[in-house]
């Protein structure tokens, strides 16, 4: 934690690496995501002196997580998607979205068998 942070940010953080540490992330990786939580929300409201215009303009980090969670694996992205599809020859795959290269990968998996 940065010195003079208020205790409310101490517990934060606190909160924070407690549960990651919960969840099995590592303690130094449980350190670093509450650090940076803290720290974007010290951003948002003023309290640190210096902040990018992503911590400002970007939801909050207790909003974002309510967002995203319980939602399970999102399974590959659409990055990784279209490298398989890329990979595998797929026609068209530059104008297709996350779903159509999903839908795309497993007709061109059923082919190949």
């Amino acid at each position: 934690m940065p010195r003079g942070s208020s205790p409310k940010r101490e517990r934060q953080y606190e909160h924070i690496e407690k549960s990651e540490r919960e969840r099995g992330a590592s303690p130094k990786r449980a350190k670093e995501i509450a650090a940076r939580t803290v720290n974007k929300e010290r951003a948002r409201t003023g309290e640190a002196k210096t902040a990018s215009k992503e911590s400002i303009r970007d939801i909050s980090s207790g909003r974002r997580g309510g967002l995203r969670s319980h939602q399970g694996p999102g399974g590959p992205t659409y990055r990784q998607l279209y490298a398989e599809a890329q990979r595998r020859g797929v026609k068209g795959r530059s104008t297709m979205n996350k779903t159509q290269l999903e839908r795309a990968l497993s007709r061109a998996g059923k082919r190949a068998d």
